[in-house]
């Protein structure tokens, strides 16, 4: 049987703890932590969490229309099969080895620390804001995601990405299998120590990006105002629609590429011959010999 609240105010520690088969409407949970700890089948609507806590060890719950206070703060850890829509959430270090996960139309507000070592996530039209987003998580799809903040998905893996926005510095680091279509991906040192990684139809600008990479596949990609990327990458097989600033010390694989402003293959670092480069034009090339204190940097 359905126990249904309306327009209720709880406060106190563990004021629904362990509850089954919930329906809260308009409801605010003020004071008191973990309110609704170990809660089985809840559906949440156009409420509000203010304090620690509030979904800890949970199972099934459905959110929607509801806000989480910057106080809500570590608010959703252990809990499996949760979805939330058109909500917002302010609150830092929300979800913690969680599995099963879907947000649709949420924002983000303060997304430190936010998404670590969960599983099997699917996000939908959402803007995020803060550092660290999704830290050793796995199973992870996104489409129309907006992300602003650093080191997002470190040491992530398995990841589809569509028509997504990343402005992140280290992004992807230490990842494995991911996969990205129709994004924009903006900061220095991108998905470094990665392996597997796909770009399909991106523009990507990168300070030194793309670097430390086993298994890297660029299709009509476009690398804008990008330096010393593709540095000590295996098994490359990439084709770039516009000219490229510099390309240093590919291990291996094939390059396509219109224009090349300056190419540095040092011959006491790689084998020069493991990398095909088709490229119609080369500023510079400097081998070993030309090599200065500006081109090891």
């Amino acid at each position: 049987m359905t126990t249904k609240f309306k327009n209720k105010y709880f406060e106190g520690e563990r004021i629904l703890f362990g509850a089954n088969d919930l329906e809260i409407k308009n409801c605010v949970f003020g004071n008191g932590e973990s309110p609704l700890k170990e809660s089985r089948d809840v559906q949440l609507t156009d409420s509000v969490f203010t304090y620690k806590y509030p979904l800890w060890y949970s199972e099934n719950v459905s959110v929607e229309q509801t806000s989480f206070e910057t106080m809500a703060r570590s608010g959703i850890w252990y809990t499996k099969n949760i979805k939330i829509a058109n909500s917002a959430l302010q609150a830092p270090k929300l979800f913690r080895r969680c599995q099963g996960v879907t947000l649709d139309h949420v924002h983000f507000g303060d997304a430190e620390e936010t998404m670590w070592t969960c599983k099997d996530i699917r996000i939908t039209d959402t803007q995020i804001n803060g550092n660290y987003f999704g830290k050793d998580s796995a199973n992870i799809y996104l489409d129309h995601v907006s992300i602003i903040g650093n080191y997002a998905f470190d040491g992530a893996r398995n990841i589809e990405a569509h028509h997504c926005t990343f402005v992140t510095k280290d992004n992807f680091w230490n990842c494995e299998n991911v996969t990205i279509y129709d994004s924009i991906l903006d900061g220095e040192y991108l998905a470094w120590n990665t392996k597997n990684l796909t770009l399909i139809n991106c523009t990507i600008r990168s300070d030194q990006g793309l670097n430390y990479l086993d298994g890297l596949t660029m299709i009509n990609c476009r690398l804008i105002d990008s330096d010393l990327v593709f540095e000590y990458v295996s098994d490359l097989n990439v084709e770039l629609t516009a000219p490229v600033l510099s390309i240093k010390n590919p291990i291996s694989g094939r390059i396509k590429v219109p224009e090349i402003g300056q190419l540095i293959m040092d011959e006491n670092k790689i084998i020069p011959e493991k990398t095909v480069i088709e490229c119609e034009k080369i500023g510079e090339r400097i081998a070993a010999s030309d090599l200065n204190q500006e081109a090891l940097r």
